[in-house]
């Protein structure tokens, strides 16, 4: 015979989506604030978008390594993005795929493999010889040498994530006191629900290859300042980022790595480009883009 779903559980779980309601209420208006805070004015077509360099400016370093992120940080560029994952032990580091064997001399999943390990791998001598011995880095190092620059940071949280995973993240950034340049991103919508308890004063980005969904009822749902697509999906969509932005939300695209895409998505007046050439975007924004 079936046995019958407890009634403490269905309870639970009924306070718990209360919960978060609650949290999403009383945040009402916390995403439109932190587009503005972040993002600045929401754009026009035509007017030129920030610039986030992807994994850090992976044309002069290894990505999601220091060196790399210390490029964009020392450079014109006003966000750098990084990806992080967690060990076997649950220390968070920035990496990109889920196998360390394209960016280190490693093998292995990242998710199976422990902070010591991960920490011995030579991060670097794939990219060139004077990288040699560059290290995958530690969540708690990238804060260590964001905060001492003027730029914000784009993090996405690559997998999903609890609230007790997020929480350390938080504290670190908090401690830091860098908690008003941090964004955070994700695919993963369990990610998205539990930033919204762990981490409700930090702003939140939604990560979607297509816009399938509602990108308006989506960034209202997780009080998201944007949502971060490809060029394809808006494409799509040409009104897409008008209605975004009547609504109170930026509107972000990835991976746009040449002038004609560049002039396309600014053409579409979307807010922010995350780019693997970000020195290239920044001058060519230079040049062509007006206000700058």
């Amino acid at each position: 015979m079936r046995r019958p779903y407890p009634v403490h559980r269905t309870i639970c779980a009924f306070l718990a989506t209360i919960a978060l309601i609650l949290v999403l209420v009383v945040n009402a208006d916390a995403a439109t604030v932190h587009a503005a805070n972040m993002f600045g004015s929401l754009r026009e077509p035509g007017e030129p978008a920030f610039i986030a360099g992807h994994r850090g400016d992976r044309t002069t370093a290894p990505e999601n390594t220091l060196p790399a992120i210390a490029a964009v940080l020392d450079s014109g560029m006003e966000f750098v993005e990084i990806d992080v994952q967690k060990s076997l032990d649950g220390v968070p580091v920035l990496i990109h795929d889920e196998e360390v064997d394209r960016t280190t001399d490693g093998s292995g999943l990242v998710g199976e493999l422990t902070w010591a390990e991960l920490s011995a791998l030579d991060a670097g001598s794939w990219y060139g010889a004077e990288f040699a011995g560059t290290r995958i880095p530690h969540f708690d190092q990238f804060i260590d040498l964001f905060r001492g620059s003027q730029k914000k940071a784009l993090v996405e949280l690559k997998g999903e994530w609890t609230v007790e995973q997020i929480r350390p993240l938080v504290s670190k950034i908090y401690s830091a006191g860098v908690q008003n340049r941090v964004i955070f991103a994700s695919f993963a919508f369990a990610t998205l629900h539990h930033l919204v308890e762990a981490a409700p004063n930090l702003p939140r980005v939604i990560i979607r290859k297509d816009l399938a969904f509602d990108p308006v009822w989506l960034a209202e749902f997780y009080q998201a300042a944007a949502v971060l697509t490809r060029l394809q999906a808006v494409e799509a969509d040409p009104g897409v980022v008008n209605r975004m932005h009547e609504a109170g939300f930026g509107l972000l695209l990835y991976t746009l790595n040449s002038e004609e895409r560049w002039s396309e998505a600014l053409a579409h007046g979307v807010d922010g480009i995350v780019t693997d050439e970000p020195s290239e975007l920044d001058a060519w924004l230079a040049n062509t883009a007006p206000g700058t």
